[in-house]
């Protein structure tokens, strides 16, 4: 079958990436080096299996935005220990980057694809994404993924599952209206949900709004695959949500290695910086979650 190739425009891909609202709470996990590098870890109060652990991979943001590091302590919660590896090394984007709406962001992209940072609506300079995606490729990021995961290893971990958010694909030929640059090269971050499955690292894996996905390539893990899909998304559209589909055999609970789960009056970034002050956005990122912790219980 051909590969799909997708053009998502890159504006739309800045858009939707930065897009969303901090949520609140005060984390429970705390920051260890694990294999030398910077990890939030989130640990069960109840006994676990400690062969099994979850790799959370965050967006841009990092772990060291609070929805993530509470996000990780909901696994937790549910008798899982979570890893949330900063395999940005430090370097997320920074939160006051962060967009409350679509029209918003629209707003505060220029046709450079920079972006204002406006905390509390004072605008306090940009912030170039270009710039900051060309320094975060594959040669500087999975590695601290691999540290990580051997460590794991070392202490008696033999079953990892990953959960991504964002960033699900690489983007050669798949960006259109500017010259190519490294990034445009390189797999974007939360692609390394996919590429832990192939690379058979992962038994499990689980995406939220995944980007620039080429199909059907990407989607043959060969490992149970769950994603969170919404209505609007311009990385992974509807079209594609249906395609993904037919291809790996109807996303339903009753499949055996492929489920996805659809949330209307949603957008890319719900699952994990969804603005919690709209009910259907707050019931979707509920409802992914649920549907998140029940394919580990499952599968893992």
């Amino acid at each position: 079958m051909p590969v799909k190739r997708r053009t998502v425009d890159r504006r739309d891909l800045f858009i939707y990436t930065l897009a969303g609202a901090r949520h609140e709470g005060t984390p429970e996990g705390k920051f260890e080096t694990v294999g030398g590098v910077r990890t939030y870890v989130a640990t069960p109060t109840v006994d676990y299996p400690k062969d099994k652990v979850i790799l959370y991979l965050p967006d841009v943001f990092g772990v060291d935005l609070t929805n993530s590091q509470l996000l990780a302590d909901d696994f937790a919660r549910n008798g899982f220990k979570v890893y949330a590896i900063d395999y940005l090394n430090g370097d997320p984007i920074p939160p006051d980057a962060l967009n409350v709406s679509i029209t918003l962001a629209r707003t505060h992209i220029s046709e450079r694809f920079t972006t204002h940072l406006h905390p509390r609506g004072q605008e306090e300079g940009k912030f170039d994404l270009p710039s900051w995606l060309a320094k975060h490729g594959k040669d500087t990021t999975r590695p601290l993924l691999d540290k990580v995961i051997a460590a794991l290893k070392e202490q008696g971990v033999t079953q990892f599952a990953a959960t991504g958010y964002c960033f699900g694909g690489e983007s050669p030929r798949l960006v259109k209206g500017v010259e190519r640059t490294r990034w445009e090269r390189d797999p974007l971050p939360g692609r390394y949900t996919f590429d832990l499955a192939f690379d058979n690292v992962i038994k499990v894996a689980v995406v939220a709004h995944p980007s620039l996905l080429e199909i059907p390539k990407d989607l043959y893990t060969g490992i149970p695959l769950l994603i969170n899909s919404c209505e609007v998304d311009p990385m992974f559209s509807i079209e594609h949500q249906a395609q993904a589909d037919a291809i790996l055999g109807g996303g339903s609970k009753t499949s055996e290695l492929y489920q996805r789960e659809y949330f209307a009056g949603c957008q890319h970034g719900f699952a994990i910086r969804g603005d919690l002050s709209k009910p259907e956005v707050k019931a979707g990122k509920e409802v992914a979650f649920k549907a998140t912790v029940e394919f580990f219980l499952k599968h893992l």
